[in-house]
């Protein structure tokens, strides 16, 4: 007989499940939506719904998985409800009016930070604290390969079988990962007496209850616009060195492979760098991939999608294992699920920013990616954690 695999196993593996449902359920429904309203338009303001919300819903989910005695029924009610969201604007797309489905979408958003955020906040139940840094990047390789499966699950699906079935395993992946959640332990710890408000604005400012995770979340949070700049150029990139639009957006594939080797390198030995110093670099190599996707050669664009991987990668990875680090414990939901929130809108902001300017310049939108990363890194360098003598 095979053996069973480890509660940690379970959770990683149903994780990776939720996020390839979450990654296939933006293109698909953008994919449903342009085939059945025929505009541009109102496909982007459903999907912009979809992430926009998450703002909002990624504080609210921290307060109830801090507050749940089974985080485990919180995680699955919200992928239940996650679920039950795009099942209705598939149903409703061409049926329901155009208002009723934004508001649909935004509802459907609120709950999009537990297919992160929330998942990640539960591994310290599952293992030992020696345990946890190789669990973090465990956890951060699965982010990146539902990153790289999602998009192209939803292509796939869609050119065999169409949009509309592209959005429906969407939703059955989602709804696989429920078991594992309701698997989860039950917690003995005494959980938070605060009243919810005060929980709720412990948990913001429990983003910044460190120096380094201050430094995290901002670094993060602003490198994130920069990749959102990076995605949506990349259809034009496409149109404009390679031949079509769908080529560049092809190549976010190898994006997604390059930050799976570099996160499988890491997790090997996963304290041979201190995280702190790995999320600096990392958003210098950022801004060094957008710099070289301006030069207008097919080759140098190949090579900005492969150096993009090798920074988000590490990044993602740094970025879990010094929350886990650093979050206080009655807390956690919190600063996993906020934290997922304002990365989702970041990148939201970050698209909506640079299909603006790229419309009159795609190098300007470029060097704006450029700018936002080496904004990161100002902050990361402006953060740093005082010495004894500098502090007051």
């Amino acid at each position: 007989m095979l053996p069973r695999p480890s509660p940690l196993a379970r959770h990683l593996l149903a994780a990776a499940l939720a996020r390839t449902g979450d990654d296939m359920a933006g293109p698909a429904l953008l994919l449903l939506a342009l085939g059945v309203t025929g505009g541009p338009a109102r496909a982007s303001g459903l999907f912009g719904a979809l992430l926009l919300s998450a703002a909002l819903g990624g504080p609210v989910l921290g307060v109830l998985l801090d507050r749940a005695r089974r985080p485990g029924l919180v995680l699955a009610a919200a992928l239940a409800g996650y679920a039950a969201g795009l099942a209705l604007l598939l149903l409703g797309l061409g049926r329901a009016p155009y208002p009723l489905l934004l508001a649909i979408a935004f509802l459907t958003g609120l709950l999009g930070p537990a297919l992160s955020g929330g998942w990640t906040s539960q591994v310290p139940a599952l293992v030992a604290p020696a345990a946890l840094p190789r669990a973090a990047a465990l956890d951060a390789l699965g982010f990146t390969v539902a990153s790289l499966l999602g998009p192209a699950l939803a292509g796939l699906c869609a050119s065999l079988a169409g949009a509309p079935v592209s959005v429906a395993a969407a939703v059955t992946l989602v709804l696989l990962a429920a078991p594992a959640a309701l698997r989860l332990p039950a917690l003995t710890t005494p959980r938070p007496s605060s009243r919810p408000l005060a929980q709720l604005r412990d948990g913001v400012s429990a983003l910044g209850a460190t120096r380094p995770l201050a430094r995290a979340t901002v670094v993060s949070t602003v490198s994130c616009a920069g990749d959102g700049v990076f995605v949506t150029c990349m259809p034009l990139l496409g149109a404009r060195l390679l031949g079509g639009a769908a080529h560049g957006t092809s190549l976010l594939a190898l994006s997604a492979a390059s930050a799976l080797a570099a996160g499988a390198v890491l997790a090997r030995r996963p304290t041979a760098l201190p995280p702190d110093a790995v999320l600096g670099a990392s958003v210098v190599v950022l801004a060094a991939a957008h710099l070289l996707a301006t030069v207008p050669s097919p080759w140098a664009l190949l090579a900005a999608v492969l150096l993009t991987g090798a920074g988000e990668g590490p990044q993602l990875t740094a970025l879990l294992a010094i929350r886990h680090r650093d979050a206080p414990a009655r807390l956690r939901g919190q600063v996993f699920t906020t934290g997922a929130s304002l990365k989702i809108t970041a990148r939201a902001v970050g698209a909506a920013l640079a299909g603006t300017l790229a419309a009159h310049s795609l190098t300007a939108a470029l060097l704006m990616g450029a700018t936002l990363n080496l904004l990161a890194g100002a902050a990361f360098w402006a953060l740093r954690p005082l010495t004894a003598a500098a502090r007051p």
